[in-house]
């Protein structure tokens, strides 16, 4: 990995940014095995059971986008009479935390667990033992195997989010140039899943004149996110595009860019949220970018939850339930889709807050 310097003002803003969403989406990970489900069938017609609790395991707490989600957890939980606990690593990278934490909840005999996976298979264990011990398991942001979970919560279609990007750079940047991908972490399932639809897009000859230089990863974290992005124009001076699929990475890159000679000239899409972009948008830094509301993904995830534990769905395929007014029909290997990326732009950003 590059290192560079960095000022002691850029490193203390730096270290206050907000950490990745990473997650994952439908057809990120697959099993050769079915998604996991419960015995016996399920009752579309089952009361909703009151006085549940349902367990929130985010990669990370005190994160604002998972903050937002569980904000919208904890809301529709409490819409339905359940009860919300949130617990968690405080680090991104902490699989091991997250492990402990399935144990803990597993232990405390919760109704159900949500959890945003760090590792597709780290958890498969402590999640499998959760089941077996009557507790139904969602995944939502971040998935694990299909055969570790009951559910699902896909924030939108992997494809959808690999080409889209794509297309929003090459729009932005008249089909040519040089371009580079600013990820995550280079193991993490959702960002390669992503990369790799970004990279099949990229074969349309429509881009022909527009090419993939270098694939660089900032961990998810804001400082190292940062140096990674100097550190690709100091590389390609030439660069006409960024991608950086995670909140982490496109709002470190657009802090770079902001104070640079690259502002206008270099430009930057991904996937951020509005809050941390909106100076950048209206700067020039970005034109447009992606992401899905977090605290709606955090509702559905609760109301899945509820839904598996009072018996109205098992996780099949086919099966179809009502969430916050709206039906939802899980499709293969157990996966519920929110539905499509939203395009945030000068003309819409102030619309949204979170």
């Amino acid at each position: 990995m590059r290192t560079s310097r960095v000022t002691l003002l850029s490193v203390t803003s730096l270290a206050l940014a907000l950490t990745a969403c990473g997650g994952t989406t439908k057809s990120d990970v697959k099993d050769d095995n079915a998604a996991a489900v419960s015995a016996g069938t399920a009752d579309p017609n089952a009361a909703t059971r009151r006085g549940l609790t349902v367990g929130f395991l985010p990669k990370q707490v005190n994160n604002p986008y998972f903050t937002t989600a569980g904000k919208g957890g904890e809301k529709a939980l409490g819409e339905l009479g359940s009860t919300y606990r949130e617990v968690g690593p405080s680090s991104a990278t902490d699989t091991s935390g997250q492990v402990s934490y399935v144990n803990t909840l597993t232990q405390q005999r919760v109704n159900a667990i949500a959890v945003s996976a760090q590792d597709p298979g780290a958890l498969c264990t402590a999640l499998k033992q959760a089941m077996t011990n009557g507790i139904k398991v969602v995944t939502y942001d971040s998935d694990t195997s299909p055969g570790c979970r009951n559910a699902f919560v896909s924030q939108a279609g992997a494809e959808d989010l690999g080409r889209t990007e794509v297309r929003l750079l090459a729009g932005q940047i008249g089909y040519k140039g040089k371009i580079a991908i600013l990820s995550a972490a280079q193991t993490a399932t959702n960002q390669n899943t992503w990369i790799g639809y970004m990279k099949d897009e990229l074969k349309d000859p429509r881009y022909k004149d527009v090419q993939l230089v270098e694939t660089v990863y900032g961990n998810d974290d804001a400082q190292q996110s940062f140096q990674q992005t100097q550190g690709l124009l100091r590389e390609h001076p030439d660069l006409k595009g960024i991608i950086s699929p995670t909140t982490v990475g496109i709002k470190a890159a657009a802090q770079y860019l902001s104070g640079s000679r690259y502002r206008g000239k270099v430009r930057l899409t991904g996937l951020g949220t509005p809050d941390d972009l909106r100076r950048y948008v209206k700067n020039g830094t970005v034109d447009a970018f992606e992401l899905w509301d977090p605290a709606k993904l955090g509702d559905l995830a609760a109301r899945t939850a509820v839904a598996l534990a009072s018996g109205q769905i098992t996780g099949k395929e086919g099966e179809t339930f009502k969430a916050g007014g709206t039906t939802y029909t899980i499709g293969e290997d157990g996966v519920i889709s929110l539905g499509k990326p939203t395009v945030f732009d000068a003309k819409n950003i102030d619309h949204f807050h979170f």
